[in-house]
């Protein structure tokens, strides 16, 4: 993504949650923001464009969690915290059910997307979970190819509006409660006393 397009699609990630998909267009986004129409079409040419910039950006601002933060300096459940929480500040205020629909109306550019993240998703969550068995937080018995599997399929339920309708719980809800069912499932006894004690000190 160029550098010159970067603050525009931030600007345009905080209205998608104004808009359905079917009724999205650059000349109405263009009108919302007050710019001209002719700026969006040179910066993404049309609706498909601009929604793979968006996801584009969306991928890199996840992956930007992982690497601006240093794993081996915390154990396993501390770092889990941090991430989690993390992914829940920064993806808080867009709209669930725009990113389910893209199955629908832009199908290429969101299977593209979604094959990034599972990839990206899973093997830091593989890696989390190897940590945390070896630090005796989580429980020997785990898979961890299961485990990551498990967490990412949850992440993609709470984006399905059947199962969350977005006008009656938030994202942050979602996903505060989806991460703490997660984690004590995973949990070893004396990793459970860990994130119990944890938890007391920080807002979750």
């Amino acid at each position: 993504m160029q550098d010159t397009v970067t603050p525009l699609v931030e600007s345009i990630r905080k209205h998608l949650s104004n808009y359905k998909p079917e009724e999205f267009s650059l000349t109405s986004l263009a009108n919302d923001l007050n710019q001209p129409v002719e700026t969006l079409i040179a910066s993404f040419g049309n609706e498909t464009g601009l929604v793979e910039e968006v996801l584009e950006y969306e991928q890199k601002s996840l992956e930007a969690i992982f690497t601006n933060f240093s794993f081996a300096e915390v154990n396993a459940i501390d770092g889990l915290l941090f991430v989690s929480k993390e992914i829940s500040i920064r993806f808080a205020d867009i709209q669930p059910s725009f990113t389910f629909d893209l199955r629908k109306y832009y199908p290429e550019a969101r299977q593209n997307f979604f094959d990034k993240r599972v990839k990206f998703v899973s093997e830091k969550i593989r890696r989390n979970i190897e940590q945390g068995i070896q630090q005796g937080l989580y429980r020997q018995d785990l898979s961890t190819e299961l485990v990551s599997r498990i967490y990412i399929s949850r992440l993609i339920d709470l984006h399905n509006p059947d199962f969350f309708p977005n006008d009656e719980f938030s994202f942050n809800t979602l996903f505060d409660v989806m991460f703490d069912t997660f984690i004590r499932g995973i949990c070893s006894e004396e990793g459970t006393r860990h994130y119990e004690k944890k938890i007391k000190c920080m807002k979750f």
